[in-house]
């Protein structure tokens, strides 16, 4: 494989037919050894090196620094497609997404030009995730110290993904104020350990491990400060849960197409008295469910992303607008959970036995869709959905709705 470097200069993309060609071309390049690094723990650094060196890292920053601002609706097909040929490398940058449109509504015009500077370099943004060792993933105990004139952190996070091949790192901590901010540190910084530990049985190379902080220090000008978030009529949750939902279907197509091919490669029961399975009674009907849920999901998904581009030509949002943004993203989330375990379980039932060998790893779809949908499960999407159709309530205002 080519050795592509984060140093290289990185293209910028202008539109977003340029993002859309740029999202099949590193598809067709990360399908190519997506099983062996399935199979044997490989980390896709050269796919990750050649998404940010085809701009495709930020298509999202605004216009007036200097980038294409592509719509939601093209957002949720680069995840898609992406991660229709590789899941793992779909979720990668998902969260730099979700991190800078947070900066953007938080950080000062320096910090933000900073940041989208960075980004347009070729640069990558990683989180570190929840802490490793509290009872819920809001709790936050890593903590920014004041000491000797700076400001340094200390703590330990866990999923957080994409980490080993980040530049930089966002890390939430409590302030010496007791409020909580994000700080952008270097992650080649003294004290900070980036450790390779997720062992999940899919979404095998996402990097969602381990970080050490011990003593960092982090620059006064690159810490965040994260109150604007709680504004009402912020739809961050939306936008982020987008970007979810565009993996889960990007899942689903993946499945769906190694079901007709397993099908086509599989024996037929006897009972069903044809030469080929492709003309079994019952997998005929099979398939055509099938082919209707992810129909399903995939205009759910479209619609929810042409809310959220409606949302963003709007000067000002109200928080009921905010508010129907997460529900119309909760109810493609629920249909793209559905598409994404359901049609990759069904592809090994209509394949057959052959569809279980090792030597195929058509079982990467189905563990793929069930880790990625522990992300955020979709009970808590229903009761949501339910809650606001019949009580006319949307109480939740965090990242994951």
């Amino acid at each position: 494989m080519s050795n592509f470097t984060s140093q290289k200069t990185a293209y910028v993309i202008e539109d977003d037919q340029q993002a859309i060609n740029a999202a099949y071309q590193l598809a067709d390049f990360a399908l190519v050894q997506r099983n062996q690094r399935d199979q044997h723990g490989q980390l896709p650094d050269d796919v990750i090196a050649l998404f940010s060196l085809k701009g495709l890292g930020a298509i999202r920053i605004p216009k007036h620094y200097g980038a294409a601002f592509v719509s939601n609706h093209t957002l949720a097909q680069v995840f898609k497609i992406i991660s229709k040929a590789d899941a793992s490398v779909g979720q990668i940058p998902q969260n730099q997404f979700g991190l800078l449109n947070s900066l953007d509504r938080t950080g000062t015009e320096a910090q933000k030009a900073w940041i989208f500077a960075e980004i347009l370099k070729g640069k990558r943004l990683a989180n570190g995730g929840p802490e490793r060792n509290t009872q819920d993933s809001r709790t936050v105990s890593t903590s920014l110290d004041f000491v000797d004139g700076e400001y340094r952190l200390n703590g330990e996070k866990f999923y957080s993904t994409g980490s080993a091949f980040a530049d930089w790192l966002a890390i939430r901590a409590v302030h010496p104020e007791g409020h909580v901010v994000l700080c952008i540190i270097d992650a080649k910084a003294e004290g900070v350990t980036i450790l390779n530990d997720w062992d999940g049985f899919g979404q095998r190379s996402t990097a969602s491990g381990s970080i050490q902080l011990h003593n960092v220090v982090v620059a006064a000008d690159r810490i965040f400060d994260e109150k604007p978030l709680a504004d009402p009529s912020s739809y961050r949750g939306a936008y982020s849960q987008l970007i979810q939902v565009a993996i889960d279907v990007g899942i689903a197509e993946a499945a769906f197409a190694d079901t007709l091919n397993a099908i086509h490669k599989a024996r037929p029961i006897v009972d069903a008295q044809v030469d080929q399975a492709r003309f079994e009674a019952f997998s005929l009907q099979e398939v055509g469910k099938l082919d209707v849920l992810l129909t399903a999901a995939n205009l759910l998904l479209d619609e929810a992303a042409r809310y959220l581009d409606e949302l963003d030509q709007l000067d000002q949002v109200t928080a009921a607008q905010a508010s129907k943004a997460s529900i119309v993203v909760a109810e493609a989330k629920v249909y793209a959970n559905d598409a994404a375990l359901h049609i990759s379980e069904k592809l090994h039932e209509l394949g057959g036995s052959r569809s279980s060998l090792n030597q195929h790893n058509l079982d990467q779809h189905w563990r793929n869709a069930r880790v990625h949908t522990l992300h955020d499960p979709v009970r808590w999407k229903l009761h949501a959905i339910g809650n606001y159709y019949l009580n006319g309530l949307q109480t939740a205002r965090h990242a994951w709705i």
